[in-house]
């Protein structure tokens, strides 16, 4: 065996890798470009191996490179070719040219695949410039078997090709390559169409494109990681992630989108805004706050969400959960870190829950602004329960012992201010009890330690009984003041958010294109519900209007809430048990609801009215389509009968024939169109009810060229041995003869192909013509009925024959869709779903 001596001791070859989306967008041409390139500047270059696949360009640039000769193997009698690595690290170059680094060697080879014929040239010291395309890589293989429906069977790990110094993308529009691909550059005239329709679609090529293209600025993200860590820069870097944005409808929350955008933009996520209302209304925020977030959020691209919960760090967390997110990003708190002391705040509650889910906290101007405290606002809470007992044992404690330090330096009265201060901070922060706990444990401190006799509970004097009257006086009076001024905050906080609620509810009926759907939504969601539904009573039964979430409701009485609209109209929520504090809520909401029932009534009527113009402006263009090409093969028929009952009239057995000819023509165009004409009516009144059964599209295009004029134009490579497709056979042959019979129509000078190819649970039809295909944004409007998109010469027809065949498609639950043909034309692709056998 050759020595693998590297040339220069210690040197590893380098690797460069000229990376495409798909075959043919010009990797092996870019790289024998810079083996020439390389060549003219003194580098010894030699191709190992390139694969021209009979590209002529292509194979042009192999002149004037040294082209080491193939080594032969015989596998199971046939002689195979492979690349001869022995060869070439016997000839030592300086660079080697190999192609298609993702192949698999021929049994027998040196190693079993290309890329490890690669590794051992690099080891020796030997430059490598090689190709492979996006599919072939290992970690995108599943997820191009998905896009393409093709399993890539020759892969190479990522891992070696992110090894490579330099990777170069090889980018081409999916238009241009298509192009390039139906101008015989790519693949053999035999195999253009049958690639045009299945990998080289313009979707799969998009596809590709993209995975191409992330893959390599992930290589770059990868290059300048290891250019961080050598100087040691320690910067984050953000992921290609789904990302929500949690904000407080706060002056920050401009800045919080605005910074959410950029990292989704740069990671290439979706990016939703939440805001969290607490369930009790403290929210702090007024509407105008909201309504402005709400406007950012539309103005910068992203979906805005309002959920509601009373613990917002675990209302937060579900949300995100929910939507499948793994970023969130918050704002700092904006509390002082004396606050923080008491409560840790909501960023650092989600760090702690967050799991698998990535936190990003964002700095603002409003973080640290001042002393936040949330004492006192909530009068229920545990927390504020808990925090207030325990002043109530630990601030009497401290004064004692700051009056014991002092003793010699203050008198009484500034030991009885002091304990009738920390009662008044008790009842603030802790409500009655502590309170009243605190006024009769600071009283017997009191006189325990600084009433004579001292250090004992021995009351000698009614100022020292007047003493501890006031301090539960102090107590009681301050502690029920607080819980009042609290609880009228909470009713009016939660009066706006009530209100809030309700503007949104009232703004997603009056400007939603679905109000009714997207308000049962909004409910579930703002309240954290499984399912909510709307049913109607019609008679004895009741029904189902509209619902969202899994296991809706049927009955009223199935659900955990039922609010009543109407005697006969009942809003149904199924989930948890809401508190009767939400009932005005959701009666409001059901109102809204109820509104948006008629709303969406009201507009399937006018829907039903429009349709009634349309079928009246049919009817009209009908009879205004129809007038001449009924009255031009009637008057070719009336014609040649009369000259043919004229005795007077020499006619020659030709003349009769020609005449005969004529009457049957003409007879069988007024057949067709009158067939039209029925299949048009059938469609308009859903009266087209297919009878599904296996059917072959080699059998349905024989029947329907039967009856197509011109069918010497008409070329047929359909494979009998193709799956067959589930269709009523009598539609299909309907579907393929009006198809072929517009292209044999409008698609000249060009011949007329009809072929037919697999892909992926579907089976496709595609007839190719080479006329002047569609004009530009004509889309759809092919299939409309009574279009002939601008062409107004005396080709006869109406304009019904594609309309009807995708009338007919749809029926049997296909799709029927217009390409343009790559070189000019049109190609009407006919998908129906394959038969598999059980």
């Amino acid at each position: 065996m050759p020595s693998t001596q590297p040339l220069v001791d210690g040197r590893r070859g380098e690797l460069r890798i000229y990376l495409g989306a798909a075959p043919g967008v010009g990797k092996t041409f870019a790289m024998l470009g810079e083996a020439h390139r390389r060549r003219e500047r003194g580098t010894e270059v030699v191709v190992g191996l390139v694969e021209t696949h009979g590209r002529e360009k292509t194979a042009s640039l192999l002149h004037g490179l040294e082209v080491v000769p193939r080594k032969v193997l015989r596998h199971r009698g046939v002689e195979v070719s492979e690349m001869d690595v022995d060869a070439i690290l016997a000839r030592r170059p300086e660079v080697a040219v190999i192609d298609e680094l993702a192949h698999t060697n021929a049994p027998g080879s040196r190693n079993e695949k290309r890329w490890q014929d690669v590794e051992e040239l690099l080891e020796a010291g030997i430059d490598v410039l090689s190709t492979v395309n996006v599919q072939h890589l290992e970690s995108l293989n599943d997820v191009v078997e998905r896009i393409t429906g093709v399993r890539q069977r020759e892969t190479v790990p990522d891992e070696v090709v992110r090894r490579a110094e330099q990777v170069e993308l090889v980018d081409i529009t999916p238009e241009a390559l298509r192009r390039r691909l139906a101008h015989g550059n790519v693949y053999a005239a035999h195999k253009i169409d049958a690639a045009l329709g299945n990998y080289f679609r313009l979707g799969n090529l998009t596809a590709l494109r993209e995975l191409a293209l992330l893959w390599v600025a992930d290589q770059v993200d990868v290059a300048l990681q290891r250019y961080r860590s050598e100087k040691s820069i320690t910067d984050t870097w953000e992921t290609r992630e789904r990302v929500v944005a949690a904000i407080t409808g706060g002056p920050e929350s401009e800045t919080l989108i605005r910074r959410a955008r950029r990292i989704a933009v740069r990671a290439g996520a979706e990016l939703l805004v939440v805001h969290v209302m607490r369930g009790d209304g403290l929210t702090g925020v007024t509407p105008e706050h909201i309504a402005r977030s709400r406007k950012i959020t539309e103005d910068v691209g992203a979906t805005f969400h309002s959920v509601v919960g009373d613990d917002v760090p675990t209302a937060l967390l579900e949300f995100a959960r929910g939507v499948n997110a793994t970023q969130l990003v918050l704002g700092t708190s904006r509390r002082s870190r004396l606050a923080r002391a008491f409560d840790e705040g909501i960023g650092a509650a989600v760090v702690q829950e967050s799991g698998a889910i990535d936190v990003h906290m964002v700095t603002h101007d409003e973080a640290r602004r001042g002393l936040r405290w949330k004492i006192g606002t909530d009068p229920l809470s545990l927390r504020r329960r808990l925090i207030g007992w325990t002043l109530a044992l630990v601030l009497p404690v401290a004064v004692t012992g700051l009056g014991m330090l002092w003793r010699d330096d203050v008198d009484y009265s500034t030991d009885l201010v002091a304990f009738l201060l920390v009662t008044c901070v008790v009842a603030i922060a802790g409500g009655l009890g502590p309170a009243l706990v605190c006024a009769f444990f600071g009283a017997g401190l009191l006189n325990f330690f600084f009433t004579e006799p001292y250090y004992s509970l021995a009351v000698n004097s009614p100022e020292n009984v007047t003493t501890l009257v006031a301090m539960v006086v102090v107590a009681t009076v301050v502690a029920l003041t607080v819980d009042r001024a609290a609880r009228l905050a909470e009713q009016g906080a939660r009066a706006r958010t009530e209100a809030a609620l309700l503007a949104s509810y009232a703004r997603t009926v009056l400007t939603s294109p679905y109000p009714l759907a997207r308000l049962l939504e909004k409910i579930r969601e703002n309240f954290g519900l499984e399912s909510v539904a709307l049913l109607e009573r019609r008679g004895s039964a009741w029904q189902r209007v509209a619902c969202v979430g899994p296991r809706p409701c049927d009955e009223p009485d199935e659900g955990d809430a039922d609010v009543m609209v109407t005697s006969d109209v009942h809003l149904v929520l199924r989930g948890r048990t809401l508190p009767a504090s939400d009932q005005r809520v959701l009666e409001a909401a059901a109102g809204q609801a109820l509104m948006a029932l008629r709303q969406q009534r009201m507009a399937d009527e006018a829907r039903d009215a429009q349709r009634k113009v349309e079928t009246t402006e049919l009817r009209t263009a009908l009879l205004s389509a129809v007038g001449h090409d009924l009255r031009t093969p009637l008057t070719s028929i009336k014609a040649a009968i009369g000259s043919l009952r004229d005795d007077t009239l020499p006619l020659s057995t030709e003349d009769v024939k020609e005449l005969m000819a004529t009457v049957e023509e003409s007879a069988d165009r007024l057949t067709g169109l009158v067939d039209n004409l029925l299949d048009s009516s059938r469609l308009a009144t859903g009266s087209v009810e297919p009878l599904l059964r296996p059917v072959s599209y080699y059998e349905a295009v024989a029947r329907a060229l039967a009856g197509v004029e011109e069918r010497h134009a008409v070329s047929v490579e359909v494979d009998e041995h193709l799956p067959p497709v589930l269709a009523d056979l009598g539609l299909l042959e309907r579907v393929v003869a009006n198809v072929v019979d517009n292209a044999v129509r409008h698609g000249t000078p060009g011949p007329v192909a009809i072929r037919a190819s697999r892909h992926g649970s579907s089976v496709e039809l595609r007839v190719v013509d080479h006329g002047k295909g569609l004009p530009k944004r004509a889309g759809d409007k092919v299939f409309a009925p009574f279009q002939r998109l601008g062409d107004r010469d005396a080709t006869p027809g109406v304009g019904l024959g594609l309309s009807v065949a995708k009338g007919f498609t749809a029926a049997m639950g296909g799709e029927i869709s217009a390409e343009d043909t790559p070189g000019g034309g049109l190609t009407i692709v006919i998908s129906l779903p394959a038969h598999e056998e059980s």
